[in-house]
């Protein structure tokens, strides 16, 4: 059956189910209840990328890294402090005794601490944002996987369908010569036989087609019911320098900016050896008894606290173990993307090889399959041959259609292995 006429059955067939066509063999795309819904890969991304956790506290963590970053230019390592107090000698003599205190009490920075924790916050605000490109890239990786495998099995269910047809017409015509007496009853128990298989591998493909439809939910929150014919994503080059696809994979950005974090804590912990210490600027108006005029005076004084080395050794510790398993972390990750970039470009260049032979084999089946209806017609085949050159061509139309989808999976899986988003 013609390629074209084999996408024609296979929509007709989705549209009976009132499941949503697959790609590859749906020719027009359709709308549901005038609503738009995501149809191609990149729009299924969007759609599940907005239902992402990590997508919705976006702009809070940008903003809170922000007020981090504004807190470190401050003057003071932590807001100033109104102290207010009175004393007087009411309870006791009463003589007119009254003093009044009103100072401020302003933390200052270590030696060095300001300008280590303005970079701090620096590199807080850069891990802030690669973090979130990581989890765009994980979360386009779960789209891609979960978007062909659902193509995929839609043509399976598609392809099944119309293998049932198939085998039903040739049923029907297997029953028509029996009764005439050109075909023996066996061949009609070879039919139906060929007609029970059709209809287990619909169930199983229908199955299939389920559940590849629910983990596409889980994403999406509903399945695509708009597609139209799907196009592989765009094939990128490879940059001839590896340092600099290492530096722009947002996978490699999150653990090099969390390095630099680690890092930086490090050595904040390495000036923060003491509490900071406190200037009080401070003012008082005092008198000893009724009648006398006010005294004014000024205070000046500072409060410097002591170190505590147990405590900080232990914050030194935590930060330098911190860089050191982020450090561990990034080393394996440029290792695990070296060999995936091996893998994915393989992967790639076998996909193209066998969708040539794929389209070669189907092309032979169709007019292989077209020379022995005729000669099935005219006598000249028995129906087990028959039935083995259509199997032959299902499953050739199978593999071809299988094919065009594992190539645009792999392109998937190219682009992501080089940190490229879905386009």
């Amino acid at each position: 059956m013609p390629y074209a006429l084999l996408a024609l059955v296979a929509s007709h067939a989705w549209a009976q189910a009132g499941l949503p066509q697959p790609d590859a063999l749906a020719p027009v795309p359709t709308q549901a209840s005038g609503v738009s819904s995501p149809t191609t890969l990149k729009q299924v991304f969007d759609a599940a990328w907005q239902r992402q956790p990590e997508a919705q506290s976006r702009a809070a963590r940008q903003e809170a890294a922000a007020a981090r970053r504004q807190a470190a230019d401050s003057w003071t390592a932590e807001p100033m402090a109104l102290e207010l107090a009175s004393q007087n000698d009411r309870l006791n003599k009463n003589r007119g005794s009254r003093e009044l205190v009103a100072g401020l009490a302003m933390p200052l920075w270590l030696p060095g601490e300001r300008a280590r924790t303005g970079g701090l916050a620096d590199a807080e605000l850069r891990a802030t944002a690669s973090r979130v490109m990581a989890v765009r890239l994980r979360t386009a990786a779960d789209v891609r996987a979960s978007y062909w495998q659902w193509q995929r099995a839609g043509i399976e269910q598609a392809l099944a369908r119309e293998r049932l047809s198939n085998t039903q017409q040739l049923a029907a015509d297997v029953r028509k010569r029996v009764k005439v007496g050109d075909l023996a009853r066996s061949d009609q128990h070879q039919a139906d036989g060929a007609v029970a298989s059709a209809e287990a591998g619909l169930a199983e493909a229908t199955g299939a087609l389920a559940f590849a439809s629910q983990q596409l939910r889980v994403l999406l929150g509903s399945v695509p019911v708009a597609t139209a014919t799907p196009v592989a994503e765009p094939v990128p080059e490879v940059p001839a320098d590896v340092a600099a696809l290492d530096e722009r994979h947002p996978a490699v950005a999150e653990l090099l900016d969390r390095v630099d974090v680690a890092r930086r804590s490090a050595e904040l912990t390495r000036v923060q050896t003491r509490g900071n210490p406190e200037l009080t600027l401070a003012t008082s108006r005092e008198r000893g008894v009724f009648g006398e005029a006010y005294q004014q005076s000024i205070t000046v004084g500072i409060r410097i606290p002591f170190g505590s080395s147990d405590r900080n050794q232990a914050k030194r510790a935590t930060a330098q173990a911190d860089a050191i398993e982020v450090e561990g972390q990034l080393r394996l990750e440029r290792e695990r993307l070296l060999s995936e970039l091996d893998a994915a470009r393989i992967r790639l260049e076998s996909a193209r090889t066998q969708l040539s032979a794929a389209d070669r084999r189907s092309q032979l089946a169709r007019e292989s399959r077209s020379f022995f209806l005729k000669s099935f017609q005219m006598g000249e085949t028995d129906l087990p041959t028959r039935l083995r050159i259509d199997l032959e061509a299902v499953d050739a139309e199978r593999q071809a259609a299988r094919t065009r989808i594992d190539l645009a999976a792999a392109i998937s899986a190219w682009r992501q292995t080089l940190g490229l988003l879905p386009e």
